[in-house]
């Protein structure tokens, strides 16, 4: 970014809703496609998190963490995003959808990361995301999701945990798709989405 403009100079709100999306829009993605699964979703949901910004009331120019405030809006789309697909997933499971076709370029592993993903609560895929995907310090993920750092660590060790045990056995050689994953410090991958 060009740093904040001089006092009384007009501030230029899309060339700095540029430079933020330049900046962060990629680990914008990775954090919601880590909360959804759904690759092209997060696409639609950091471009309507980036529009929004575009119209925000005129505070957002003053905001100390612009970032954090799009991660914010990023988190509550695809928390309303969620709430659709369960909704989606219940007519393809009643046949009057057909199921999605998955992300081409996805190897198995990150598959099987984003699947256990989605096995795992809202809560704990929250924190999850934004601190391993997105590599937001714990301070910042209490700050996005409106809770202690104490809290968050909490929910970082049952994620790390719960997902451990889901990709236990995984592994892409064996047709269960299960691999020799024994602690939560072996989970496959998390510099692998950031490269996405």
């Amino acid at each position: 970014m060009t740093g904040p403009p001089l006092q009384g100079e007009p501030v230029d709100r899309a060339q700095v809703v540029h430079e933020l999306y330049l900046a962060h829009a990629a680990d914008l993605v990775v954090q919601v496609y880590g909360l959804t699964g759904d690759y092209a979703g997060a696409q639609d949901v950091v471009h309507e998190a980036f529009a929004r910004a575009l119209t925000a009331p005129s505070n957002f120019d003053e905001l100390d963490n612009p970032r954090a405030w799009l991660s914010v809006v990023a988190l509550n789309l695809s928390r309303s995003a969620a709430r659709r697909r369960h909704v989606y997933v219940r007519l393809v499971r009643t046949g009057r959808l057909a199921p999605p076709m998955p992300a081409p370029g996805m190897s198995p592993d990150r598959v099987a990361v984003v699947a256990a993903l989605q096995r795992i609560s809202r809560r704990l895929r929250e924190a999850v995301v934004l601190h391993y995907l997105v590599d937001l310090p714990v301070d910042e993920v209490a700050s996005v999701l409106g809770v202690t750092a104490s809290a968050v660590r909490s929910r970082l060790q049952r994620g790390r945990q719960e997902l451990a045990e889901l990709l236990r056995d995984w592994s892409p050689a064996t047709p269960t798709g299960r691999s020799e994953i024994h602690e939560a410090k072996d989970l496959p991958q998390v510099e692998e989405f950031r490269r996405a």
